[in-house]
């Protein structure tokens, strides 16, 4: 029956997506604008691209952060909302920042967004997440540098609020092997957080966006282990989600993980392309498609992403809907 399935994508163009659960049991959608922050709200985690996005912030024109507004995240920490995103002042990556917007009141679709600043990060990057963990709160993301060659990696560094780091920001992950340097930068980006079976699971996007080979890495600590001890991080060899030419997908990257509204299902959400490089040039900025699918769990613990799904290809609705 077709009201049992869905098929992916969700938005034909919706790059770097966000899905959150709320605790009412909801969905919270964003995707990269660009020159804005909006979000989608559904009721089911299959409906989020049929409703009609609301803009919640848009900033000053021409103003210090005002350009290039990539990856928006919403979290709820300590019962307050906050948006991380990207933002510049229109030059190239070294002005690239993470800003915060806070809520006043509970209903982010409604309540009034408020400009908190910007992370002080030690270098300029982009893609920042947050992550709650034995009573302290850590910031992730994707820093600048040459490592050696061009691109960004992935740092970390504790929090004394959610938009002020303290102490040092330590690389977890670079980009050093050849699956993480396709299309022409050393790209470690995107990093999300994933808790489960003992295991904090760093998941990441490596290699250029905008190339076929763009994939998830991902590294792993003990959940009893300090996030910030480099040491303490165990890194993938290779890909944990890539391209599906026989499917017609392509750079599939840039994730976040949600669950089922029953809560026994867990689900990735991701962007990618349907056409390769070879039968279409791709830039930064050409457009790429949300998608959701399940995945699972291996006996070791380790996630199984599995392969990226088909485009038109019907998926069962997540449990519960």
């Amino acid at each position: 029956m077709g009201n049992q399935t869905f098929v992916n994508p969700i938005l034909s163009n919706g790059a770097d997506p966000w899905v959150v659960r709320h605790p009412d049991g909801s969905y919270y959608m964003m995707v990269t604008l660009g020159d804005r922050i909006a979000l989608w709200h559904s009721p089911t985690l299959s409906g989020l691209g049929n409703v009609q996005p609301k803009t919640v912030w848009t900033p000053e024109p021409n103003g210090p952060y005002s350009f290039n507004l990539w990856a928006p995240e919403l979290h709820l920490i300590d019962g307050r909302w906050y948006i991380y995103y990207t933002a510049n002042d229109g030059g190239g990556d070294a002005t690239r920042r993470i800003c915060v917007l806070e809520l006043a009141g509970d209903d982010p679709m409604n309540n009034e967004w408020q400009f908190k600043g910007v992370v002080n990060t030690e270098f300029p990057g982009l893609d920042g997440t947050v992550i709650q963990h034995q009573g302290e709160l850590y910031f992730f993301y994707s820093g600048y540098g040459h490592f050696p060659d061009y691109g960004s990696a992935v740092y970390a560094a504790r929090m004394t609020n959610p938009w002020t780091l303290t102490g040092p920001n330590v690389l977890i992950t670079a980009p050093t092997e050849p699956w993480e340097k396709q299309g022409g930068m050393a790209i470690n980006e995107g990093p999300i957080l994933l808790r489960r079976n003992g295991w904090i699971f760093l998941v990441f996007s490596a290699s250029a966006t905008w190339s076929d080979d763009y994939g998830l890495g991902m590294a792993r600590i003990p959940e009893t282990a300090d996030l910030l001890d480099a040491k303490s991080w165990i890194k993938e060899e290779g890909p944990v989600f890539a391209k599906n030419p026989s499917a017609g997908v392509y750079a599939p990257g840039h994730n976040s993980f949600t669950v089922s509204p029953d809560g026994s299902e867990d689900w990735i959400v991701y962007h990618a392309y349907d056409y390769s490089e070879a039968e279409r040039p791709r830039s930064a900025g050409s457009p790429r498609s949300t998608r959701l699918q399940k995945f699972g769990w291996q006996a070791n613990g380790m996630p199984d992403f599995g392969v990226p799904v088909g485009t038109g290809m019907p998926i069962l609705r997540p449990a519960g809907e």
